[in-house]
């Protein structure tokens, strides 16, 4: 996949380095990037609330203080908003919208409940939906949190709010985004939305649309 450019291009021998915040990055096996930021013109800066999986920045996502405001070119939060209580979300998307730069994206994926609530409405709450690295998942799993994990003392996985595309979109205005574009990724049970710290105009949304928002989304080692 093509690395994403956030910048015109320029006339400079050495392009400037862009920082990436990779916000709740987790152990090696789940913080893995985006294809699109992976490229070498990008600098990863992990941030993770837990001390043991090394992280760059020990912080929590609703309080980021460490990470000086309008410094970041993009940020990557995979499976994190939806562990926070749902008064918390504002606090993290709030955060997000700081440390970004002007010309600053996130790109954010959580959980589809609406697509689960289609499962569950048919009596399937606990019938595989998926199959992921770490071992099948059900509609229950999606609501609640990764069982196994929950089960074994990880109460960091337990899920404690939920998102469709219409009130994930709204969160992210509500949070001083300029502009955001929501997609369900059919067949993963997952939502992912592009938010913008400066309007763009439509060829460059159109340009990380294609970029962020691929025909099949790869599933992300994190199971929920």
């Amino acid at each position: 996949m093509q690395s994403l450019t956030l910048e015109r291009p320029t006339h400079h021998a050495t392009a400037p380095i862009r920082q990436i915040l990779h916000v709740g990055c987790g152990g090696a096996a789940q913080g893995k990037l985006h294809p699109a930021f992976a490229g070498p013109g990008w600098s990863e800066v992990r941030l993770d609330i837990d001390p043991g999986v090394i992280p760059d920045v020990i912080a929590s996502i609703t309080n980021m203080v460490p990470i000086k405001s309008a410094t970041m070119q993009a940020l990557y939060s995979s499976h994190n908003l939806e562990h926070l209580a749902a008064h918390e979300v504002p606090l993290a998307l709030a955060e997000f919208a700081r440390v970004l730069a002007p010309d600053g994206i996130a790109l954010i994926t959580v959980p589809d409940l609406q697509s689960v609530a289609e499962l569950v409405v048919t009596g399937n709450l606990t019938d595989q939906a998926y199959m992921s690295p770490l071992g099948p998942i059900a509609p229950l799993d999606i609501l609640y949190g990764f069982r196994p994990a929950i089960a074994q003392g990880n109460d960091f996985m337990g899920h404690r709010t939920g998102f469709t595309d219409r009130s994930l979109l709204m969160a992210l205005m509500a949070a001083g985004f300029a502009d955001a574009v929501v997609q369900r990724s059919t067949g993963s049970f997952s939502l992912w939305a592009i938010a913008f710290r400066t309007a763009p105009d439509a060829a460059r949304m159109r340009a990380v649309q294609a970029l962020m928002f691929p025909h099949k989304v790869a599933q992300h080692a994190d199971p929920v």
